[in-house]
């Protein structure tokens, strides 16, 4: 069986940042999977699951009302809970990304209030959030954007 993508990039490398993970192309239409990496895979403490849930309720709630939103495909967390994906349309790379990725982080990091989604009608685990940490992630992987700019695989 062919190996995927992702499980070809060496993760004993990887840092945080935001990497186009691939692109497909169906009928002339592109989409670009972008890996926001939030922690250093086999090095760092993975996300918990409440804070990653957070981060999946705001940062898709941010994503579908911005300006943008026609683009985007999908966005949620990655199973080894070190990052997400965020899935848009079109043939695109990190700079492309860059400052709507820091504007959510920023819609992240201000956030107060009510979490959208998590009421028992709206979500299959809505009592496991986690704003603090939620918050904790963002501000960490902000400044790691930031101060690294890390934006292609090492």
């Amino acid at each position: 069986m062919e190996k995927i993508t992702s499980f070809t990039i060496d993760h004993l490398k990887l840092l945080p940042g935001l990497y186009v993970s691939r692109k497909d192309i169906k009928n002339g239409v592109v989409v670009t999977t972008f890996d926001m990496r939030i922690t250093a895979p086999n090095r760092e403490p993975v996300i918990d699951v409440p804070a990653l849930h957070t981060i999946e309720h705001l940062a898709a709630t941010y994503l579908r009302n911005s300006s943008f939103k026609d683009d985007v495909v999908y966005f949620g967390p990655m199973g080894c809970r070190t990052g997400c994906y965020l899935v848009m349309f079109g043939d695109l790379t990190s700079n492309d990304v860059y400052d709507k990725i820091i504007a959510l982080c920023d819609f992240i990091i201000d956030f107060e209030g009510e979490i959208p989604g998590a009421k028992p009608e709206e979500c299959g685990n809505f009592s496991e959030q986690n704003l603090n940490m939620a918050k904790f992630y963002i501000k960490k992987y902000k400044t790691e954007l930031i101060e690294n700019k890390r934006l292609i695989y090492p």
